[in-house]
């Protein structure tokens, strides 16, 4: 189903469907409030997907562990494949996604720096081998 933009005619993309579902309204410009209001009076899904998607980030955001047994299961039991399988997922590691929740530290400079290493290993290994490798990593 093609859901047109009010704005512009055009069709709304799925890559930008996928980008305001998971966009809370306060951070919309008007016109992503009126692709919103076009994608959920014409996909009844798109609004189920969104509610489940919003509810996720206010457990994230209030850190209340609690929500989350709730929020899979009604996930698994919307009839949507893409939130029966993202339920699916998390509770393969269920643990983990409740210490996430719960837990004020983050490793995201660990995983920064990480992905960072590997850029540089990615674009300079290749053609220019070990020695240039090296001399880009001794300032680090």
């Amino acid at each position: 189903m093609k859901t047109l933009d009010p704005a512009t005619g055009r069709s709304i993309l799925l890559i930008v469907a996928a980008a305001l579902c998971i966009k809370p309204r306060g951070l919309f410009t008007d016109n992503h409030g009126v692709k919103v209001d076009a994608l959920k009076s014409e996909w009844p899904e798109f609004a189920a997907m969104r509610r489940l998607a919003m509810r996720f980030r206010g457990i994230f955001r209030s850190k209340n562990v609690a929500k989350l047994g709730v929020l899979l299961k009604d996930a698994h039991q919307s009839g949507l494949y893409a939130m029966q399988r993202f339920a699916c997922t998390l509770r393969r590691d269920i643990d983990a996604i409740r210490n996430v929740i719960a837990e004020t530290w983050s490793n995201g400079q660990a995983e920064g720096q990480i992905n960072h290493l590997k850029a540089l290993k990615r674009a300079m290994y290749g053609p220019a081998g070990p020695e240039l490798l090296r001399a880009r990593m001794l300032p680090f």
